[in-house]
């Protein structure tokens, strides 16, 4: 069999967030369910953040309650801080995903805290998870992601040592998948390799996701790099929406279409239906009002 690689889908939360359409949730919800049809095992559906941050992600809770429970499905929720996890456990999410950045530059800015406190913050999560377990209640798993792990838009470059300390100290705290984000779209292969490298060195239990954006035309190399590096847990956004709104510049992800298509045709196997992702994105490009900026998008796949 052809090795699987698992693409989590996060137009819904990294796609729509950057959009200057504001939808509203019960198409959010449809957007989901729209993809798991198309085969997306693991979604980022929404972010528990202040809608007057940003007013993409209001009505977290109303796109949960909106969408049914699904056997094999994973909904995940993004949280800058400790009251976005208590709303998330408020809510039939699956799993939490818990963003931090890897400098003081972005973290003040996206949560109001340096590197150091959003630690810290991390530790206090965690631990009220631990008294958690065993309750009534289910407890979502967690992962961890870190931002503008290959540059910060206010703090510059990012070095290889600044990623895999943050990456030890996470993992020592127990978090078993630990996601590598490229938010403003500068990584190139050969930077990915290295900080993926160093990040197995000191975390190598723990599971590495990463996530990668097209801003600079680059992010499929990256996401191939990635793969030959071994890693087997990628993002990507339908469409290649979105983008990171407290990141100047930035626009879309790495399309989840051109992503499955590059892999499918070298061998690997992710679980996706071409063409009901095309689709999806010609159909999320609708609701945005402007075509969905991904390269299958418009050419569609392979030629019959």
């Amino acid at each position: 069999m052809s090795r699987p690689i698992q693409i989590v889908e996060v137009g819904p939360r990294d796609g729509l967030q950057n959009e200057k359409a504001i939808l509203d949730p019960a198409t959010r919800a449809e957007l989901v369910l729209r993809l798991e049809a198309a085969g997306a095992k693991r979604i980022e559906a929404v972010s528990f953040v202040h809608p007057k941050l940003v007013p993409q992600m209001a009505g977290a809770e109303e796109v949960m309650a909106a969408l049914p429970h699904a056997e094999g499905r994973s909904r995940i929720g993004l949280v800058l801080n400790g009251k976005g996890y208590d709303r998330a456990l408020g809510t039939g999410v699956d799993e939490v995903n818990v963003s931090l950045s890897v400098t003081d530059g972005f973290g003040l800015k996206n949560q109001g805290l340096a590197v150091r406190d959003q630690v810290a913050m991390l530790g206090g999560i965690l631990a009220g998870r631990r008294n958690s377990e065993g309750g009534d209640a289910p407890v979502p798993s967690l992962s961890v992601v870190l931002s503008c792990v290959w540059g910060c838009p206010f703090d510059g470059e990012v070095s290889v040592a600044q990623v895999s300390d943050l990456v030890a100290e996470i993992a020592a705290m127990g978090v078993s998948e630990i996601g590598l984000a490229d938010t403003i779209g500068v990584g190139d292969p050969w930077s990915v390799t290295r900080k993926i490298e160093a990040a197995k060195a000191v975390a190598p239990d723990a599971v590495l996701r990463l996530h990668f954006h097209d801003t600079r035309n680059s992010g499929v190399a990256n996401a191939y790099a990635a793969v030959q590096a071994g890693v087997d847990v990628l993002d990507a956004s339908v469409g290649g929406i979105g983008g990171c709104p407290f990141a100047p510049g930035a626009t879309g992800n790495v399309a989840t279409e051109d992503l499955a298509y590059m892999l499918e045709r070298a061998g690997y196997s992710t679980g996706y239906d071409l063409d009901a992702l095309i689709g999806t994105a010609r159909w999320i490009g609708e609701k945005i009002g402007r075509p969905a900026p991904s390269a299958l998008s418009r050419a569609g796949g392979w030629p019959r």
